[in-house]
């Protein structure tokens, strides 16, 4: 199996529900105010191709509406990417009351690699035959260099929050060196 669960008293995982918090919230205000202003695109927007988080913030804002079937539609990523945050959410809470924190462990990385690269290249081929709907709201040229810088920032930011969360996480979770 490549994930492992352990039940300890020490939590190991406390930045995760700070990431959770502040997706759910972004997700709620999608929710109730709408999408921003600027569409977020990568750069293979630009010469016609969609990636694999396409459609990511429209469905997480479906999904956050009930809209499951929308949601769906536009990028199944969101029912992994919103559950998982109620999940370390509900974990925090429960690690709250008992005293005691449920900690995942990826012993077998090279598994959990392989089947993410699976995920990925699945989706990738979804999002590949929903194009022309991702793309129908796209709009002129320069509002989708305006989104895509923004998108750029936020994944910049969102590779400080990797070095500063997921990097820390591994090194706390790699394996001995055996003598």
């Amino acid at each position: 199996m490549p994930v492992r669960f352990s039940w300890d008293r020490d939590d190991r995982h406390r930045k995760l529900r700070v990431l959770a918090v502040l997706g759910l919230l972004a997700g709620a205000a999608m929710a109730v105010f709408g999408l921003p202003p600027i569409a977020l695109h990568s750069p293979l927007r630009l010469v016609g191709m969609v990636c694999p988080l396409c459609g990511g913030t429209r469905a997480v804002q479906a999904l956050m509406r009930g809209d499951v079937a929308t949601a769906w539609e536009y990028n199944p990523i969101a029912f992994v990417v919103v559950p998982g945050a109620f999940l370390v959410l509900v974990r925090w809470a429960v690690g709250l009351v008992a005293g005691r924190w449920v900690n995942v462990q990826v012993p077998r990385r090279g598994v959990a690699w392989a089947l993410a690269l699976l995920a990925v290249a699945g989706l990738w081929a979804y999002q590949a035959s929903h194009s022309a709907m991702l793309r129908s709201e796209d709009g002129d040229f320069r509002h989708q260099v305006m989104g895509m810088g923004l998108a750029m920032a936020i994944a910049g930011a969102a590779a400080a929050v990797q070095m500063l969360v997921v990097l820390p996480l591994m090194r706390r979770f790699r394996r001995p060196e055996r003598p």
